[in-house]
């Protein structure tokens, strides 16, 4: 930019000099030397042109003969510039600053005192006292200052055994009129804070012009009695010794301006309160940007930027001297223009939420999956259901993960609804369970087979060669019960021995997994009656397959003679087969019968592998055919359908919804027929519903659509009608249920069909966090670990995942705390976490966390905001030490709420922290996040986190809580090299140009030595 800039300034000089040469003959008259650049004035000069000569004027704020200009230091009068504090002299001009403790005020040279106590009580626990300069805490009566001058220590009146304490520093009358100190070997030293003095009874502290300027507003002197104030030429002391006021009358402020064409800005500045210009009629004052000329032509106002269209801000505008400052609400980030509030997406943050977070302007908001509630604002923990009137199981109830499962005893197996038990009967000639059927029949020596799905249909595609079909109900592993959901009411188990099974693979050359209907269309079922002569295990009660097929060009295992390009295809049968007992006779036990049963079965395989060979096996589902794999040369041709469970939408390929089935001859998806459901994605067929009345509506998504169940309040053998009302003194909330709860305790219900608990007559009505016992009749608190936020109520709901209550009685979810202690510990960068952050950490832990760093690394700590209970006195404490010992260097220590960030450097090269909560009220708490860094940088870093700079602005506050910029700003340091991962542009967009400035200079301080 500079070096095209330079490149336009050359041209145009030439264009200049090309034109100065085509005009008439003027240069024989005179001759512009300042325009030919042949004059010999200073750089800090102007060149004035004259006839036939020129001359040279130092410019404002210099001096000398034009050739020669030296910059005029204002600040070296005894004027100083003007400056009540002090005065900075820059090349050709000169601002003034204030001590901490002021600010500038409106005219830029006077200092005025900030009221430190009206922001926050200036950080102090109780009492906050505003001084000129500064401001001091105190302490109520029963307490004293700690050493961080902030929060205060309750002193306590006895010792245990009930003698007055000895001397010591909790004692009320130590004596020291600052910080006690408890000497190593007994009594008490005093010290004072920074800025005073120890006096000769060292106990008491005298009061320096080191701190908050001696309580003076503009000059403050040393004397043997202590400060002394003085004022500045302008002004004249107040009464109260300390304030300064301006000694100009108004009377004088009145008159008109008047212009002297003697004066100089040599004498005086001229007068001026900013930048002075010499001119023909005297002087000529001007003011900096932000501020506006008086009447008297002299003085300089601060403009209110704000009081204009808000100063451009978006949201919030606040005047400052000289300029002005926008901010944002919370939840809004402000832009690098420094104007514009965008929102903060905090969604994008690592941690914000445990399973989905939605983002919202200024705001978001955390979600749990099925299953699970949300607690401590973002975290998402397992719902115990069991704990939830036990779970609506009949018998028992075991909780998991994101679910729960009702479980029966032995004798029973699981109702369709999988929450009521009914009792195994022995199967009914007429009444078979749906089964996996294999059947095979021969024509030659042909062998064609064929795997029927009359209910239970799982289909699933892996990849584009690879899918899996499972048929029937498999038996739970390492339990002797069936799996529980079968499709009909009346369905029945025959055994609970456990079933035979068998695996077995095969393998087809040359072709590719690829399930798609038969060419022909749909089978004709009269055709291929399944009966005990066609099946392929005669007598052979399979109830459950699971067929594979997966197709890959790699060779699996040894070597094979095909070529690699071949495509092979391996198909993996597992098959389930039931054991009658009615089939054991007197010289068959049992277990002959299993190995009979053994046999047929690995007969039966040879069979399978003969027509999968031949390319003659065949599945069933929904009534139609389904060939298993597709010869290479056919799968080449493209096929405009997405292929099985799957459909186009808008030019993609979709799976068929739940509700909905794929069907196979008109290759797309379908709803299902009433009387049917499905719960899953891209399936060929749909389950059937419980009851057999092929009725309810059509693509029912789950089996609790299917119709006909008995509604709450009502109960049947099977669920379904026709119902029977609740009877007096029970009651059933869940439709579809076989029975109803009672009551208890002889509890009566008003009338038949009761469908909650409220509806039991009970003797007393239990508030929230309270359930009633119906043995004692009374109501009784949740226990801890447990809370109830509903009335009327028989039971507590236990703490989600981990978490726990303080106390007994809680009413809401929300009471429920996680209570590990969180963070992560890296040597580079890491973080620490209260308890159940962000949600309020719980009662009476005792968190510890170490921070010990790689060789030659320091600790730099930012805490961008803490919330502690600070009204139950100081219970809640978190403390930053080199080591557990009292006694060690303390780096940091606050027992109270703080909304600005902080940033500072950790006073030893490890660090011991502790957080402490008592048993009173709690609060949000803290996430730290801190960063270990190259010693070499620890001027640098301390240079930067000292500067008051760094949080006077609203914006460089909230760069502190920026998650985002802290975590690069963090990469960048402990990592120096990944500077280079970030442009310029990165941090121009990430960064307010205050920022850059301050940073900017102090690297660039910090590099002088070594440029």
């Amino acid at each position: 930019m500079r070096a095209s800039s330079g490149f336009v300034a050359l041209c145009l000089l030439a264009f200049v000099r090309q034109a100065a040469r085509a005009s008439p003959s003027r240069s024989t008259q005179d001759v512009d030397e300042c325009v030919e650049t042949t004059d010999n004035c200073s750089i800090d000069a102007i060149c004035q042109n004259t006839l036939k000569s020129y001359k040279c004027i130092c410019k404002s704020g210099y001096k000398g003969d034009g050739k020669h200009c030296e910059d005029i230091d204002e600040c070296a009068t005894d004027y100083n510039g003007g400056c009540v504090h002090d005065c900075i002299n820059i090349p050709g001009n000169y601002r003034c600053t204030c001590y901490d403790g002021f600010r500038l005020a409106h005219d830029g040279h006077n200092c005025l005192d900030v009221d430190e106590c009206s922001e926050g009580n200036g950080g102090c626990q109780q009492v906050c006292v505003n001084m000129m300069g500064s401001y001091e805490c105190r302490c109520k009566e029963g307490f004293f200052l700690s050493d961080n001058q902030h929060t205060c220590i309750q002193r306590p009146k006895v010792r245990i055994n009930g003698t007055k304490e000895g001397p010591s520093c909790m004692d009320k009358n130590h004596g020291c009129a600052h910080i006690c100190r408890e000497a190593p070997k007994g009594g008490i030293a005093c010290e004072c804070r920074p800025g005073f003095q120890l006096t000769k009874n060292n106990r008491d502290c005298k009061l320096t012009c080191n701190y908050g300027n001696g309580g003076c507003q503009h000059i403050c002197e040393e004397t043997e009695h202590g400060p002394r104030c003085t004022c500045h030429i302008k002004f004249t002391l107040h009464t109260d010794l300390k304030t300064c006021v301006e000694g100009r009358s108004f009377q004088q402020q009145l008159h008109p301006p008047q212009l002297f064409p003697n004066e100089t800005c040599a004498v005086n500045n001229g007068g001026c309160d900013s930048t002075c210009h010499d001119a023909l009629t005297g002087v000529r004052c001007s003011c900096p940007v932000g501020f506006t000329l008086q009447p008297d032509r002299k003085t300089c106002k601060d403009i209110d930027e704000c009081r204009m269209s808000n100063g451009g801000c978006d949201h919030v505008c606040r005047n400052t001297v000289g300029s002005f400052e926008c901010s944002c609400k919370k939840g809004y980030k402000l832009l690098t223009n420094e104007r514009t509030c965008q929102d903060i997406d905090e969604c994008s943050f690592d941690r914000t939420c445990d399973h989905t977070c939605v983002n919202s302007p200024g705001s978001f908001e955390c979600y749990c999956n099925k299953g699970y509630v949300l607690y401590g604002v973002a975290h998402c923990g397992d719902i115990d259901e069991c704990s939830i009137n036990r779970g609506g199981c009949k018998f028992g109830c075991v909780n998991t993960l994101g679910s729960y499962e009702c479980t029966c005893p032995p004798g029973y197996k699981m109702q369709w609804n999988k929450k009521d038990c009914i009792e195994v009967v022995k199967c009914a000639s007429n009444l078979v369970a749906p089964k996996a059927t294999l059947s095979c029949s021969k024509t030659g020596k042909k062998e064609s087979c064929s795997l029927t799905c009359a209910s239970k249909a799982h289909y699933l595609s892996e990849s584009d060669s690879s899918y899996s079909v499972s048929c029937g109900v498999p038996v739970l592993r390492g339990k002797g019960q069936s799996r529980v959901n079968s499709s009909s009411s009346q369905s029945c188990i025959e055994t609970l021995a456990p079933p035979v099974k068998q695996t077995a693979s095969f393998r087809i050359k040359n072709a590719k997994c690829h399930l798609h209907p038969k060419l022909r269309g749909r089978a004709e079922d009269g055709g291929r009656q399944i009966g005990p002569g066609g099946q392929l295990c005669n007598n052979c009660q399979v109830t459950f397959v699971n067929l594979k097929c997966d197709s890959s060009k790699k060779n699996r295992g040894r070597r094979t003679r095909n070529p690699s390009n071949k495509e092979i295809s391996r198909i993996t049968l597992e098959l389930e087969a039931e054991i009658k007992p009615g089939d054991t006779t007197g010289s068959c036990d049992l277990s002959c019968v299993r190995r009979q049963m053994e046999q047929k079965m690995k007969s039966s395989i040879k069979v399978l592998k003969k027509s999968i060979n031949q390319e003659r096996f065949l599945i069933r589902v929904a009534g139609l055919e389904y060939e298993v794999a597709q010869k290479v040369s056919h799968a080449a041709d493209k096929h405009e359908n997405c292929g099985p469970g799957r459909e186009k939408d808008s030019g993609r390929c979709v799976r068929c919804l739940p509700g909905s089935y794929y069907h196979g001859e008109m290759e797309r998806c379908v709803q299902c027929p009433p009387g049917t459901f499905q719960e899953r994605e891209g399936q060929l067929a749909c389950d059937l519903c419980p009851g057999g009345d092929r009725h309810g509506p059509s693509g029912a998504r789950n089996i609790t659509s299917c119709s006909g169940q008995c509604p709450s309040g009502h109960y049947s053998g099977d669920g379904f009608k026709p119902c029977h009302p609740c009877p007096r003194g029970t009651y059933q909330p869940d439709p579809g249920r076989t029975l109803c709860f009672p009551c208890g305790g002889g509890l009566d219900t008003k009338k038949e069909g009761a469908n909650s608990f409220h509806d039991c007559e009970v003797k007393v009505s239990c508030a929230a966090g309270h359930y009633y016992n119906t043995s004692v009749h009374r109501c009784i608190r949740c226990p801890v670990g447990t809370y109830q936020s509903d009335l009327k109520q028989n039971y507590c709901i236990s703490c989600p995942g981990n978490t726990t209550t303080d106390f007994d009685g809680a009413t809401s979810v929300s009471q429920c705390k996680n209570r590990e202690c969180g963070g992560e510990i890296g040597e580079f960068i890491g973080y620490i976490e209260s308890p159940n952050y962000p949600g309020d950490y719980p009662a009476n832990v005792d968190c510890i966390w170490t921070i010990n760093p790689p060789s030659k690394r320091k600790i730099l700590i930012v805490v961008p905001e803490i919330f502690l209970r600070s009204d139950d006195d100081c219970g809640d404490v978190l403390v930053m030490r080199k080591n557990w010992s009292v006694t060690s260097i303390t780096t940091y220590e606050t027992c109270q709420t703080y909304e600005r960030p902080i940033a500072f450097t950790a006073r030893s090269r490890r660090l011991w922290i502790n957080f402490k909560s008592n048993d009173a009220n709690s609060a949000r708490g803290f996430q730290i996040p801190y960063v270990t860094y190259d010693e070499d940088y620890e001027q640098l870093v301390e240079d930067i986190v000292r500067d008051g700079r760094l949080y006077a602005s609203e914006n460089h506050q909230e760069i502190l809580k920026d998650k985002k910029l802290i975590k690069t700003l963090f990469d960048v340091l402990a990592h120096p090299n990944n500077y280079y991962k970030y442009t310029a542009r990165d941090s121009n967009e990430m960064l307010p140009r205050s920022f850059i400035r301050l940073i900017s200079s102090k690297v660039s301080a910090f590099l002088r030595p070594y440029k």
